[in-house]
C-alpha cells in the first residue's frame, strides 16, 4: 500500500502559523516562557514555530532550547539496536518559567513522559505545556494530552504517521504509512 498524504506544504504552512499565534497571544512577550522542542524531529518544528513567533511579534525575549531524551525513555535499554544520542542545547533556565515542549507527533506519550523528566535536569518550571503538530489521540498509553495541537490524526496501531519537513526530507508534508507485517 502506497503511503497517504494527510498533510500538504500549504497546509503545514496554516498550521504553524496558527500555533505561532496562539502561543503569542497566550505568552505575549516571552519573558517567562521558553520553547522547548524534542530532539531530534522536534526540532525543525520548534526552529519554524520560533521563527513565526519573531516574524509576526518583534519585539518578544523568545528562547529555544533542544533537548535529547533518549537516555530518559523508558525502553532505551529494551533494544539491541545502538541508540545515537542528539544534543541538549538548553543556555538558560526553566526554573520558574513556562516551557512548552515541542514535539512532532504526539503517539503513546512516552517520548513527552521523557521529556518531562529530562526537563526537571534544567530546574523546576513553573508550567510544561505542549505543542505537537499531528495528535494520534486514540493511541495514548499515558494520560498525557496536547495544549497546542496542529491536526489530530485517527490512525490505527499497524500504522505509522511521519512528518517530512523541507530541510531533512526536501519537502514538507505528512504521511500514514501501513506497517508491513
Amino acid at each position: 500500500m502506497n503511503p497517504k498524504k494527510i498533510l500538504n506544504a500549504n497546509e503545514i504552512s496554516t498550521i504553524l502559523n496558527r500555533l505561532s499565534f496562539q502561543l503569542i497571544e497566550d505568552h505575549n512577550t516571552f519573558d517567562n516562557t521558553v520553547i522547548v522542542a524534542i530532539q531530534p524531529r522536534g526540532a525543525v518544528l520548534g526552529n519554524r514555530i520560533s521563527k513565526l513567533i519573531n516574524k509576526h511579534e518583534k519585539n518578544n525575549n523568545l528562547k529555544i532550547g533542544y533537548l535529547d531524551i533518549t537516555f530518559f525513555r523508558d525502553d532505551f535499554r529494551r533494544t539491541e539496536k545502538v541508540l545515537k544520542a542528539s544534543a541538549t542545547e538548553i543556555n538558560f533556565t526553566v526554573e520558574n518559567k513556562t516551557v512548552v515542549l515541542v514535539d512532532d507527533v504526539l503517539f503513546t506519550g512516552r517520548s513527552i513522559r521523557a521529556a518531562l523528566n529530562a526537563i526537571q535536569s534544567f530546574g523546576r518550571p513553573e508550567k510544561i505545556q505542549l505543542l505537537t503538530l499531528i495528535d494520534r489521540r486514540f493511541s495514548r498509553e499515558l494520560p498525557i494530552q496536547p495544549d497546542y495541537c496542529g491536526t489530530q490524526v485517527d490512525s490505527r496501531l499497524n500504522e505509522k504517521v511521519i512528518v517530512h519537513w523541507e530541510e531533512n526530507d526536501l519537502e514538507d508534508s505528512v504521511y500514514l504509512y501501513k506497517n508491513k507485517k
